[in-house]
Formats: C-alpha cells, sequence, structure tokens
C-alpha cells in the first residue's frame, strides 16, 4: 500500500468510526467534498448534516486502491461496496462505490464520492437533487 493509500484507508477509517476531529487533520484547510447529487462541503461536520435522515449509519468494505501522480498532486481511488443501516433500521449491503481523493503535500485537497445508494432505492433524493 502506498503512502497515499494509506493515508485515505486511515482517514476512510476515522469516518466511519465518526472521529470527525481526528479525521479533519488528513484535511487540507480548503477541502472541497462533492458527494452524490453534487453536494459540496467544506468540512466533515457538514458532509455529516447533509447525510441525516437519509441513512442510520454507512461503512465501507474498501477492497482495492488505485494511485497516480499528477504534477505536484497525488490521486488516489478507493473502491469496493458499502454496507449499513436504512433511516427506517433495515440493513443494505454490497452496494458498490468509488471514491476519488486528490492529495498535495500530505493533505486531502479533494475528495469525490461516487455510489449507487440513490439508484437502489437505499437514501431517496434530497428536494433540490431531483
Amino acid at each position: 500500500m502506498s503512502a497515499g493509500e494509506k493515508l485515505v484507508d486511515q482517514y476512510l477509517q476515522l469516518c466511519e468510526d465518526r472521529q470527525f476531529d481526528e479525521a479533519s487533520k488528513f484535511l487540507d484547510p480548503e477541502i472541497l467534498m462533492v458527494f452524490p447529487g453534487n453536494k459540496k462541503f467544506t468540512s466533515l461536520q457538514e458532509m455529516a448534516q447533509g447525510a441525516k435522515g437519509r441513512y442510520n449509519w454507512v461503512k465501507k468494505r474498501r477492497t482495492d486502491f488505485t494511485t497516480c501522480a499528477t504534477g505536484a498532486d497525488t490521486v488516489v481511488t478507493s473502491r469496493g461496496t458499502l454496507y449499513g443501516e436504512r433511516a427506517d433500521g433495515t440493513p443494505f449491503a454490497d452496494i458498490r462505490y468509488i471514491d476519488l481523493f486528490v492529495i498535495r503535500d500530505k493533505k486531502i485537497v479533494e475528495q469525490h464520492v461516487w455510489n449507487d445508494l440513490a439508484e437502489l432505492g437505499i437514501t431517496q433524493p434530497n428536494s433540490e437533487e431531483s
């Protein structure tokens, strides 16, 4: 596992464990996080607030990482499946995801998230996403 992949893996685990203060140390102060529905956030707390009511909890089974260097940046993708609990309490599993991270100077400057939660009816898009 490359240094960038280790950084991303640690960050994702801290996020799953809801250790947002610790996970935030991995982020650049000017972080841009883009989630499905083109939802943009600039902090983990803002991201967590944006997810309220969409599901009770979600975690990742990270199956593989890919890394490439582009100038001063390192781009790391994490791919795998999601599992968790819907807002109504029923479990879900095996939902594909891919996250793309841009790392600069050992900090995450961008995070882009794609998954099939809404497509498969696990979450319902917010009205502005429709």
